[in-house]
């Protein structure tokens, strides 16, 4: 065993520089992320008892993604990619401390808490992706992607776990004269945080990222190829708002507490994490869309048994398959993405950065819309209705992502001089 892992670190240390220490710094990033995908909904949901406020946060976190993406583009014009980076981590960080010392939660904090922390996300996730992209080779991204994802796997596992166990452990103790109850407990888990993001940015300043020399970046007609990937960004964003916003909701009205999302994700993260490393690992570019088909059917099951059962065994199974679907599917969508940016910029004589704005576009117009979804059928009909059946809608719609992703593949490999 320690010769397997001696082996896969000689691996990982056989990687470019900048490559590993992305990866690193993304893997620090990976602590944080559960708790804002899950626990935020969580922390809404204990203190408004209302699933539509979670839906609606999420509105306003999408949008102030689509508007801090937009303004980087200009900042990119001054600043290194590196440290727009950086900063997006920290604002992470320092948006949820924000949040969780809110006295009362009411529409007006939401929609402000909920722009300030897609503005980090806007800065975190398109500098990502720009460096990401130049960091890696069509050839070596099966294998970032695959580790990244194992991190994010590990800590959606590790993560909620350690929260779960500490806010349980923390309601009712009394410690320096104060009486600690969930929501003070909230605060201490965004402390440390704070903390983790501190510690991300001195690790991403290890490395020499380039930043584009190209400074326009935005753009209205695109390439054929391009139109075709920004459809399957919609179709990526349709389902994307409810893997943040769905767990949380289904986990507090059929399963339980806080310390249950720990422990339904832990039942089958652990298999799934080994998964994705292997695939990274081992799987070529041509295994891409068996590896995005198999994810979206899974995906597709655990909404049909939640929806068929909407109780705490329908929950558990949407869970559970919600575990082994996001990741899945990120594992083969990013290296498509990144693939297809390869080609059209090339074509196209165009800034990265174009690409990386549009997509965050066509992603805005797939959450808003599958939200959308929710509210309307949440207020026009029932919340139960719109728990049980709008995530199967938008899972049949993601079926469409297949055949499309094909698609998508095989002119971006005909377009280029790679052999898929």
């Amino acid at each position: 065993m320690i010769k397997k892992l001696t082996t896969e670190y000689r691996f990982f240390l056989s990687m470019p520089h900048n490559m590993r220490v992305l990866l690193v710094t993304n893997m620090l990033y990976a602590l944080v992320l559960p708790v804002v995908e899950i626990f935020i909904g969580a922390y809404i949901m204990r203190n408004t008892n209302d699933t539509s406020l979670v839906a609606v946060f999420q509105v306003a976190m999408y949008t102030g993604i689509v508007i801090t993406s937009f303004a980087n583009g200009f900042l990119l014009k001054k600043f290194k990619v590196a440290h727009l980076y950086s900063f997006g981590i920290l604002l992470s960080g320092l948006s949820m401390v924000g949040m969780m010392f809110m006295g009362n939660i009411s529409l007006i904090g939401l929609l402000i808490a909920g722009v300030l922390l897609g503005a980090a996300s806007g800065f975190f996730w398109t500098n990502r992706y720009l460096m990401a992209l130049n960091t890696t080779t069509d050839e070596n991204r099966n294998y970032f992607f695959g580790l990244e994802s194992f991190f994010f796997t590990i800590s959606s596992i590790g993560v909620p776990l350690f929260i779960g166990a500490l806010l349980a452990s923390i309601d009712g103790v009394q410690l320096f004269g104060l009486t600690f109850n969930v929501n003070m407990g909230y605060r201490v888990v965004t402390i440390l945080v704070f903390a983790i993001t501190v510690l991300a940015c001195f690790s991403l300043a290890r490395g020499n990222f380039a930043t584009p020399s190209q400074k326009d970046f935005l753009f209205f007609r695109f390439d054929r190829l391009w139109n075709k990937q920004l459809v399957l960004a919609g179709l990526k964003g349709l389902v994307q708002g409810f893997l943040v916003t769905a767990p949380a909701m289904l986990v507090m009205r059929y399963v339980g507490q806080e310390g249950s999302l720990g422990l339904i994700q832990g039942i089958s993260g652990g298999l799934t994490a080994i998964i994705l490393y292997l695939l990274g690992r081992f799987s070529k570019p041509k295994h891409r869309i068996i590896v995005f088909g198999a994810g979206i059917t899974i995906f597709l099951i655990g909404t049909l048994v939640n929806g068929i059962a909407l109780s705490a065994f329908g929950v558990i199974v949407f869970i559970l398959c919600k575990v082994f679907f996001q990741p899945l599917h990120d594992l083969a969508y990013f290296p498509i993405l990144m693939k297809v940016i390869d080609v059209v910029s090339q074509r196209e004589n165009r800034n990265q950065y174009a690409y990386i704005l549009n997509h965050e576009f066509g992603l805005y117009t797939g959450r808003v819309l599958g939200l959308g979804l929710f509210i309307f059928l949440a207020y026009s009909v029932s919340e139960i209705f719109a728990l049980r059946y709008a995530l199967i809608i938008v899972a049949t719609l993601q079926m469409l992502s297949i055949p499309l992703a094909k698609n998508i593949m095989k002119h971006s490999y005909l377009q280029s001089d790679d052999k898929v």
